[in-house]
């Protein structure tokens, strides 16, 4: 069971971080109305994008098979807003494909890119938020209305995921891309950290004020305080690398930060997987179907996928110039 754990963990991380980023580049669509700046944009995420979404499709394959109790209650919950996101998702890698052959409709397909990068990326922030909240399970059945996961505190998340995107996007952008498009991401991530910052803040206030049960699991698991230290230090190094424009190191500085962020709602979690209704242990399947799982997905899948993911990233490494547009 600790192995599907840790690779469902490995699968939630490596999709936020990988398709986060290109998610912001297409939210950032909506800050740059140059034609030829967002062609370069999209050909800075153009071998990738696809294989990121890879890592969803693995995280909903490992729910089913060594979660399905997770996969049962989650999808009951949220099926309308996990609907929605797939059908973003769509008309957003359409969108990415019909651009450069569409002519006139170009604004057509730049808004759908835009605007369905916006809703899957405010939707997954909703999600998280409402999981946070806590859903009503009732006999590990999913009790509450198909609107239940609405409220003030999940749309915050939604809004914040969006900020959190965009930044890694635009940390991308300073590392993939030359000229303009990398002046203008310089440009917007001042604005896009302080954003994170003023959003974690809220987020803290806000848990707080509607008491949260997984506040008190702070004070009981002091080890927690290392992730937030952890992501203090990453805005520093991303400040810094913001002030003397150094290219790489705001992408690395960005993961870090969603990383110290999955760290501290992992360990708050712990044991829960749904707070405060259901365990790991409980949602686990049975050891055989685990143990059959491990010697098809978890042998040969998982690391299959993730040499192919390394190779893509060192295959397709450098600058994408504004020569090389394609998109």
């Amino acid at each position: 069971m600790e192995f599907w754990v840790a690779a469902l963990a490995l699968t939630i991380f490596l999709y936020v971080t990988l398709d986060g980023f290109d998610l912001g580049v297409g939210m950032l669509f909506a800050f740059d109305r140059n034609d030829s700046s967002r062609s370069h944009m999209m050909s800075a995420i153009a071998p990738v994008w696809d294989g990121n979404e890879t890592w969803l499709v693995l995280t909903a394959t490992i729910l089913f098979g060594a979660f399905p109790l997770i996969y049962s209650i989650l999808l009951s919950a949220f099926y309308l807003p996990l609907i929605v996101m797939l059908v973003a998702l769509i008309f957003r890698g359409v969108a990415f494909e019909f651009r450069t052959r569409s002519g006139s409709l170009r604004g057509i397909w730049d808004f759908a890119f835009a605007g369905g990068s916006f809703l899957a990326t405010f939707i997954q922030g909703a999600t998280i938020g409402a999981l946070v909240e806590g859903l009503k399970v009732v006999g590990h059945q999913y009790a509450g209305g198909p609107f239940s996961w609405l409220s003030p505190f999940a749309i915050l998340c939604g809004v914040g995921l969006c900020i959190g995107y965009m930044l890694l996007g635009a940390s991308w952008l300073t590392y993939k891309t030359e000229e303009d498009v990398q002046a203008l991401a310089f440009r917007m991530l001042p604005k896009l950290l302080t954003g994170v910052l003023i959003f974690l803040a809220a987020a803290v206030a806000g848990a707080i004020i509607i008491d949260l049960d997984l506040m008190s699991r702070w004070a009981e698991r002091p080890v927690i305080f290392i992730f937030p230290v952890i992501g203090a230090l990453a805005c520093v190094a991303l400040a810094v690398a913001i002030k003397w424009r150094i290219e790489l190191l705001p992408f690395l500085s960005s993961v870090a930060i969603f990383g110290a962020a999955f760290g501290t709602l992992g360990i708050s979690f712990y044991p829960y997987v749904i707070p405060p209704s259901v365990t790991i242990v409980e949602a686990a399947a049975p050891a055989s179907t685990l143990a059959f799982m491990f010697w098809g997905a978890g042998v040969f899948v998982l690391p299959i996928t993730i040499v192919y993911t390394l190779l893509v990233y060192f295959i397709f490494k450098g600058k994408v110039t504004p020569e090389q547009e394609h998109y």
